[in-house]
Order: structure tokens, then C-alpha cells, then sequence
């Protein structure tokens, strides 16, 4: 175990995408870091380019003897956790009625539960310490939904929920809480990393069946950069007063702020009748 000041990070999923890029750079940055995966082997790369400073860790957040392996070797091994970011997590494409029960059960395990597992794994050694940031990859999903990605959007949304609720529990115990919301980078979500439902239903052809293909369609042309949004992150990580919610690209901040527009405009066409709910004054 070191005593080494410099900040230790704990990253899940660090194989391809966000993960990897914000590992490497918090490791060119000169910070330690757990870098995971369900295969090491995509990441033992990262450790013979930066020495001790890389802890490559295998780790499958559906499986919580993982999860506590992974955060006991990587505070024997640095002393402490400083950040943990739950990256961890892919997409699905179906229409609710197309969803296949094992894919769905399996996509919330992977991007709500595992999440779960980790943070609460990671929590004590922070609570203890009076310290520590948790960084949860959300997405722009989880601020708006579309057809075809329902239960992707399911389990953002929990995302979100749950960091707000946590952000409010560990405030006082000085843990802090970001939420990051990209919008479409350039990394395997819509690609290799995309699972689909095989059930197909002519009904949905022209709603979700279309949002399908143009989500198919876009993988190797987002917009979004990883290493730029990586930079983002640790910039946030960095911050005196870090926010509650980061959006990530441009196509995020534009949606997310028509989002808030579009439900003002419904809380205030229907405000009469929702007042008239409560008792009479």
C-alpha cells in the first residue's frame, strides 16, 4: 500500500469507449487509477505504459463477488478510492412491446444494479474518509426519451434518480456527485456494443423500427470526441464546487434545454387542473 497524495481513481468499464479514454488520460495526467474490465486483458495495456500508477482489475458489475474483489485490491493496493466513476453499461434496441424479458432483466443488472453494487461498495472507505466524488454515466437519455431505446431510457432514468437521491445523503459526509449525460460519441454504444431485440413487430416499423436504423446508422460518425469529453470530466473532478448534472456535446445541451422548455409548456397548459387536486383552501 502506498501513501502517495496523488488522487486514486476506480473506473468500470474501461475496454473500449468513455471508459478507456478517460482512464488514459487520467493516467497521462500523472493519477493512479483501477481500470477495469470483464476482460483485463483489454486493459493490461494501460499498466505496461504507466507502471504501478495502472491497476488493471477484471470485474463484471452484474457479479458482486467482482465487485468487492475489485474495490478490496484496489484500496490494499493505492490505500483509498478518491473517485469512482460507474461508466460501465451498453444499449438496447427494441419497441416496448419487442422487449425480450432475459435482455431487459440483463441491461437493468449491467446499468442500474451493478451501478448499485459498485457505489455501494466504494462508500464506506469515502464516508470514513469524509471525501470522494462519484461520477455516474448517465446520458442525454436520461433526460429525454425516444422510440426504440425505451428501456435504455428505463434505466437512465434511474441513473438519475438515484445520484440525485445519493448526492443528497452524502453532501454532509463531504462525497460528492456528478451526473454525466453525453449525447452520441464516437464509441461502440451504437455499434458492437449494441444489443437488439430479435422480435420485430410490423406495427413499430415506422416509429421504433425507423429510430433503429438511424441509431445503427450513426456509429463511427457521432459528433462526440472521448477524449474530449474526458478531459470535461476530469475538469469537473477538479472543480471546487462540481456540478450536480454535466452534459456532454452539443446535441445534449440542445435537446436537454428543448426538453425543459417542452415540459414547462405542458406543466403550464394543464396548471388549473392540476391545482384542483388539492383540498379546497
Amino acid at each position: 500500500m502506498t501513501t502517495d497524495d496523488t488522487p486514486v481513481w476506480f473506473i468500470t468499464g474501461c475496454s473500449t469507449g468513455l471508459g478507456r479514454a478517460l482512464a488514459t488520460a487520467v493516467l497521462e495526467d500523472g493519477g493512479r487509477a483501477a481500470v477495469t474490465a470483464r476482460d483485463p486483458g483489454q486493459v493490461k495495456d494501460l499498466a505496461a505504459r504507466h507502471g504501478d500508477r495502472a491497476l488493471p482489475l477484471r470485474l463484471d458489475v452484474t457479479d458482486q463477488d467482482h465487485v468487492k474483489e475489485a474495490v478490496a485490491r484496489a484500496e490494499s493496493t493505492f490505500g483509498r478510492i478518491d473517485v469512482l466513476v460507474n461508466n460501465a453499461g451498453y444499449g438496447y434496441l427494441a419497441a416496448i412491446e419487442e422487449g425480450e424479458d432475459h435482455e431487459v432483466r440483463a441491461l437493468f443488472e449491467t446499468n442500474v444494479l451493478g451501478l448499485v453494487d459498485v457505489t455501494k461498495a466504494v462508500l464506506p472507505g469515502m464516508r470514513a474518509r469524509r471525501s470522494g466524488h462519484i461520477v455516474n454515466v448517465s446520458s442525454l437519455g436520461g433526460l429525454a426519451a425516444f422510440g426504440a431505446t425505451g428501456y435504455y431510457h428505463a434505466t437512465k432514468f434511474a441513473v438519475e434518480g438515484l445520484s440525485e437521491s445519493l448526492a443528497a445523503e452524502v453532501a454532509p459526509l463531504g462525497v460528492k456527485v456528478t451526473i454525466v449525460e453525453p449525447s452520441g460519441f464516437r464509441t461502440n454504444w451504437s455499434g458492437p456494443s449494441m444489443r437488439e431485440s430479435s422480435l420485430r413487430i410490423d406495427d413499430y416499423a415506422q416509429t421504433a423500427g425507423v429510430r433503429r436504423a438511424a441509431t445503427l446508422a450513426t456509429y463511427g460518425n457521432q459528433p462526440g470526441d472521448p477524449e474530449r469529453a474526458a478531459q470535461a470530466i476530469i475538469t469537473v473532478v477538479g472543480a471546487d464546487e462540481p456540478p450536480l448534472r454535466l452534459l456532454l456535446g452539443r446535441a445534449a445541451y440542445d435537446v436537454a434545454s428543448a426538453r425543459l422548455d417542452t415540459l414547462r409548456t405542458g406543466f403550464d397548459a394543464w396548471r388549473d387542473l392540476t391545482l384542483s387536486a388539492d383540498f379546497p383552501e
